[in-house]
């Protein structure tokens, strides 16, 4: 699962490297890549910081190693795109993972700490849920700790539906917390994803 405590993440189970089937994205504002081995230290100070982690499943990375051997893990099935600017500066980490039923994929994101604020979770899941639309996809889902007003306004604003809300529904490391589950079909209108 994917969270942070600034713009909001959905929560997809884990992060991984990416495989050819990551085709390189653009936005007005940055490039959506493959997961590269540099990438685990742009993504650490974000993911070291308690309070950005707050909404995973897990507690803060201690070591760089440590959160390259997640997203690396050779054994999670999604796909992975990195959000870098016109600098090269990393801005965030955008996943999808393959749900069980045929057609259907999570979606998850974490914004860096420094880019907060600024639209990037919009800009970048509205393009990776065009992209993923495109490709075949029905239907595109998130969960998101129920705590997670950022991410909860964000899921809304993309033209997410709420779908359920399961009490006391998994612990994590900051406890036992409501999870909420937003959906969004294929044929909804396109401009629900606009940017």
């Amino acid at each position: 699962m994917a969270a942070e405590k600034g713009e909001g993440a959905g929560r997809a189970s884990h992060t991984g490297v990416t495989g050819p089937q990551v085709q390189t994205l653009t936005t007005d504002r940055f490039t959506m890549r493959p997961l590269r081995r540099e990438d685990a230290a742009a993504l650490f100070p974000t993911l070291s910081d308690p309070a950005q982690c707050l909404y995973l499943t897990r507690p803060a990375f201690e070591s760089e190693e440590e959160l390259w051997g997640w997203l690396a893990d050779p054994d999670w099935p999604g796909l992975t795109w990195i959000a870098e600017d016109a600098r090269g500066t990393v801005a965030g980490r955008f996943i999808t993972v393959a749900a069980p039923n045929e057609g259907v994929e999570e979606i998850g994101y974490i914004v860096c700490g420094e880019a907060q604020g600024q639209g990037v979770a919009r800009e970048c899941a509205g393009a990776l849920i065009t992209h993923r639309f495109a490709s075949g996809i029905r239907k595109i889902t998130a969960e998101v700790d129920a705590r997670n007003t950022p991410s909860v306004r964000l899921l809304e604003s993309l033209g997410f539906t709420k779908e359920a809300h399961f009490r006391e529904h998994e612990v994590t490391h900051a406890g036992m917390c409501d999870v909420l589950w937003y959906g969004m079909l294929r044929g909804e209108p396109a401009t629900r994803t606009a940017q």
